[in-house]
């Protein structure tokens, strides 16, 4: 008892047995009793008005659990605490998860409410969870996105009918930019729709390119997805070498040396028929991609590069993972284990690109067994008759190991190398004979068994062998050794004729004690006997067959039956009685002596199945090189214009302004080219200064082809002042070009006046024709009116808004809001103003000028500007005459949230290729009844947000501009015309959540 008290006292709590048990602190421990009444307390507080209450008694629940203690009697109590307001004390609910997910500011937070759904397994939210991993897929933060990729092979799993809507969140994660996300959506791919090929071809430069920046769990992932991808995308670089490879293993069986020429000639025509072999592009990309991961730390990582490189890569390049696969040797064991699977799989097809490396794969006394193992399987692969003697060497000093195991491994290996090298056959033989001698009899008798396999390839000449092996009988216990000596001896009988039958009379006395596997033989070698030398065995077979026939093991006695009809003539004696000596002493053929590891490379290397050698759950089969190769075309990326510039004419847009620049070269595209061809010309008579000259050609190609792309551009008919300047131009610019021949600093100046004339041409032109290019006239049209106060809410006041698209005079960051005031009374109104605004946080309002009186039955309008923040969030704010005050709110709609701005088709399409992936959105729709030809659908987009129209060349398109009146932040809108009424919008913007809105508003306007 004083232990028991020491303990309880020790851990703070009662040594009274009937003392009952309370909700102590966690930290006390108190021994609970079996007391009804152990819990009351509990719940009290989970009855209890006060939260606080209620969160203590769940806290101290919840420890109690965590301890294994026992508190389904407080379950009722709980559960009535589900409907608390308090998330603190009432679980959330899968719709408070999926807000969360979608509301809170931080990014672990919503990560962490969208990872907590997606585990809850119950079907019936599956809507909840799926409307949470599309809301964040689009979220701002990577590792929410990433988040959303884990979690739809969990919803997927849940329930396989979402399959359509999640490859659709699948395929819009892929076209994400993000490293961090890259690897996820991979694994979702992979389990969710590895079928869809389809989806991968868009997205094979990036992900061949993000590799490299990649976790390193996502990149394991993404390099064998890719392996299968590029094995159905592109043909086999070492195609041709396999049909010589064909074509010489027949050579090698063929009986007739004629023949074997024949089929040498066919597969080396078979060769030239074939095209030459050039690698495509992107195999290339993925192979120069993948090669700086060999040094990669994680041994996944490099191990997932040599599997690609292995069943991808030209004969010529594989070397390459050796060194890399030897590294990983000094790694654990556990790594050590699966490496060794792989290279020992590689070095049958592959030998010599480990042949360098063979000493990596001598053996250590602290190597486990299963690791010795596989190294003698590796060195056995790489024996040749190069170094065969060195290996046999290490065999010598392997089999006086103490791991018994490892010295049998060790005897196949040397006979394995017997079978392979027929130049050592005769060594390794004698010294497995040696090895009968030994005083292990585990180590005699695996040497048995591999004598006997090497005797079968030349019997003749190794009777003495068998002799030797027919006196071990006696000490050899193993059955599998005495049954191969047994078999050896019957087969070979003729051989020895004098002691096999004495052999068969020693095993005739302990027949009844031996193993079924030895008995069987000892059948097998009295029939031969019998057929050969029935003077002396004939009585000794009649015993065997006799004590056979009562045998416990059915098989025996089957077998008795068998032979003794087959053997023994008698009247009942079927026609196979005939053949007797054909059936039991027909040539057997040697045995080949294979590695187990010889057709493991129809599995994918690195993957589960390869390692069990069975297709295990999940594996996906390699696919096969195809025949010929698919279009290239389906992985090519419609690149932006402004991407294809280069680095030249960056420089040149730097030095003038882009819209003259780039108008000036769509004037003078025809003239420029006809120059360079005629400079081309009289370079060929002149060697002096040829570098130059390169230069200029360069130069002038660079600037024919923008001429090319800005002409097209135009669409305005020139007038006649226009084709005057292009006069005047075509003259200075072939000035320029005969210049160029007499020296490069002469070249260099002339063109550089030249392309200020024209510049200052072009401006003066377009002055009269466009407006600034940095800011557009506010967008023409009826301005929708809002109500801001009813007339019978402000007693006889109205007040209306609107919003007049106009800068704010007082602050260009702030959006003008013109309010007209109508007095319906019959009473002046006086001193109407602003009084206590209620703003969000970082918003501000500039107060429009108090009114001081407003007759009966007039109107008066006034400006204030208020700053939204660029968001939709209402101001708040109270209207005030001299005897009443009324709170009102002006809450604007995204649309007037931005301003217009200028922009040409150029720069449009450069700004765009920057909002790409996660800043853009995109949404087809059908047009409304009403809603036909290009100005109805310009008015209804203009009207829904201020923005201006882009000039367009396609006739089935049109683009719109903008930026946020707060932070400028660039607002484009592209609406694509399709047949029958079918259309789609896309918005590009810096802040997704206007991006969002603004979508959906330009939708409903289009879809009236």
């Amino acid at each position: 008892m004083s232990s028991s008290s020491a303990f309880n006292d020790e851990k703070g709590g009662s040594s009274s047995v009937g003392e009952p048990e309370y909700g102590h602190d966690p930290a006390s421990g108190g021994i609970f009793s079996s007391d009804y009444k152990r819990h009351d307390d509990l719940k009290e507080m989970l009855d209890s008005n006060k939260d606080s209450l209620k969160l203590e008694a769940m806290k101290r629940i919840v420890a109690m659990i965590a301890r294994g203690k026992n508190a389904s009697d407080l379950f009722p109590a709980v559960v009535k605490n589900v409907a608390c307001k308090n998330i603190e004390v009432s679980p959330p609910r899968p719709s408070r998860y999926r807000d969360i997910s979608q509301t809170d500011p931080n990014q672990l937070i919503r990560a962490s409410a969208l990872r907590v759904l997606s585990s809850i397994r119950v079907t019936i939210i599956v809507p909840i969870m799926m409307l949470a991993i599309k809301e964040a897929a689009s979220d701002m933060s990577p590792y929410v996105r990433k988040t959303a990729a884990h979690a739809i092979p969990k919803l997927y799993s849940l329930d396989p009918d979402q399959k359509d809507q999640l490859i659709e969140v699948i395929e819009k994660l892929l076209a994400d930019k993000t490293t961090l996300v890259a690897g996820s959506v991979v694994m979702a791919f992979e389990e969710v729709c590895p079928e869809r090929i389809d989806l991968i071809h868009k997205n094979y430069r990036k992900l061949c390119n993000l590799l490299i920046d990649v976790e390193e769990w996502g990149q394991v992932v993404i390099i064998n997805m890719l392996t299968r991808y590029a094995r159905t995308q592109f043909l086999n670089p070492n195609a041709n070498e396999s049909l010589l490879e064909e074509g010489g293993e027949k050579t090698f069986y063929g009986s007739d040396e004629e023949e074997g020429k024949e089929d040498k000639v066919e597969a080396a025509a078979l060769v030239v028929k074939r095209k030459p072999y050039v690698m495509d592009p992107d195999h290339r990309l993925l192979l120069r991609n993948t090669k700086p991961l060999l040094q990669s730390r994680n041994a996944a990582v490099v191990m997932a590069v040599a599997q690609l490189y292995f069943h991808l890569a030209p004969k010529a390049e594989v070397g390459v993972i050796a060194k890399a696969l030897v590294r990983l040797m000094r790694s654990h064991s556990e790594v050590q284990y699966v490496v060794l699977q792989n290279v020992a799989t590689m070095t049958i097809k592959r030998r010599g690109m480990f042949e360098p490396y063979l000493k990596s794969f001598y053996i250590r006394s602290t190597d486990p067994t299963q690791i010795k193992v596989l190294k003698l399987e590796v060195l056995t692969n790489l024996a040749n008759e190069t170094n065969i003697s060195t290996i046999l060497r290490e065999f010598q000093t392997y089999i006086k190991s103490m791991d018994k195991d490892f010295v049998a491994a060790t005897i196949q290996a040397i006979g394995r190398c017997a079978t392979n090298i027929g130049e050592v056959r005769d060594t390794c033989l004698n010294g497995l004979v040696q090895l009968l001698s030994n005083r292990d009899e585990l180590v005699v008798a695996e040497s048995v068994v591999v004598i006997k396999k090497l005797l079968q390839m030349q019997p003749e000449k190794h009777s003495d062998i068998i002799k030797h092996m027919a006196k071990l009988t006696d000490n050899i216990q193993v059955p599998m050794a005495r049954a191969s000596i047994l078999w050896l001896i019957g087969e070979y009988c003729e051989h020895v004729p004098k002691i096999a039958p004495d052999v068969l009379r020693k095993m005739a006395k302990s027949f009844t004690n031996e193993e079924d596997i030895v008995k069987l033989q000892i059948l097998n070698l009295a029939a031969k006997l019998y057929l050969t030398n029935s003077k002396q065995t004939k009585l000794l077979t009649q015993y065997v067959l006799n004590l056979a026939k009562y045998d416990q093991n059915y098989d025996i006695r089957d077998r008795a039956r068998f032979i003794r009809q087959l053997i023994v003539p008698t009247d009942k004696s079927g026609a196979l009685s005939k053949y007797a000596k054909k059936l039991f002493l027909a040539l057997k053929p040697a045995p080949v002596l294979e590695s187990p590891f010889k057709d493991r490379d129809h599995f994918q290397l690195g993957s589960l199945s390869h390692l069990l050698n069975a297709k295990a759950g999940g594996y996906q089969e390699l696919p096969d090189w195809p025949e010929s190769a698919p279009d290239p075309s389906v992985r090519n990326v419609e690149v932006p214009e402004w991407t294809k510039c280069s680095s030249r004419e960056k420089r040149k847009e730097k030095k003038v302004e882009k819209p003259f620049y780039s108008d000036s070269e769509g004037e003078s595209g025809p003239t420029e080219s006809a120059d360079s061809g005629n400079h081309t010309e009289e370079q060929k008579k002149s060697t002096k200064s040829k570098e130059p000259k390169d230069r200029s050609d360069s130069e002038s190609e660079d600037e024919e082809e923008s001429s090319t792309e800005s002409s097209e551009s135009e669409s305005e008919e020139e007038s006649e002042s226009d084709t005057d300047a292009k006069k005047k131009k075509k003259v200075l610019l072939s000035i320029s070009i005969n210049h160029t021949l007499q020296g490069t600093s002469l070249r260099y100046y002339i063109l550089k006046k030249w392309r200020i004339y024209v510049s200052f041409c072009v401006a003066l032109l377009l002055k009269c024709s466009f407006p600034s290019p940095q800011a557009a006239s506010p967008t023409c049209g009826p301005l929708k009116t809002y109500e801001l106060l009813h007339r019978i809410t402000g007693e006889g006041l109205a007040v209306t808004y609107c919003f007049s698209r106009r800068p704010f005079t007082g602050d260009p960051h702030m959006v003008s809001v013109q309010i007209q005031f109508t007095n319906n009374t019959e009473v002046e109104a006086r001193s109407l103003r602003v009084l206590e605004p209620k703003l969000q946080s970082g918003m501000r309002i500039a107060e429009f000028p108090e009114i001081d009186v407003l007759p009966p039955g007039e109107i008066s309008t006034v400006v204030m500007g208020i700053d939204f923040c660029d968001s939709t969030q209402a101001a708040n704010f109270q209207l005030c005459t001299h005897t009443k005050k009324f709170f009102v709110t002006i809450q604007p709609p995204v649309g007037e949230l931005m301003m217009p701005i200028f922009m040409t088709e150029n720069e449009f399409k450069k700004e765009q290729g920057q909002l790409m992936g996660m800043n853009e959105i995109t949404e087809k729709l059908t047009l409304g009844e009403g809603c036909r030809g290009d100005h109805v659908i310009i008015q209804r987009v203009i009207s829904t947000a201020n923005l201006s129209r882009v000039p367009c060349g396609s006739a089935m398109e049109c683009r719109f501009a903008g930026k946020t009146v707060t932070s400028g932040s660039l607002v484009l809108v592209t609406v694509v015309t399709k047949e029958e009424r079918a259309a789609q919008v896309t918005v590009n913007c810096e802040k997704m959540l206007i991006g969002t809105m603004l979508v959906k508003d330009i939708l409903q306007a289009l879809s009236q």
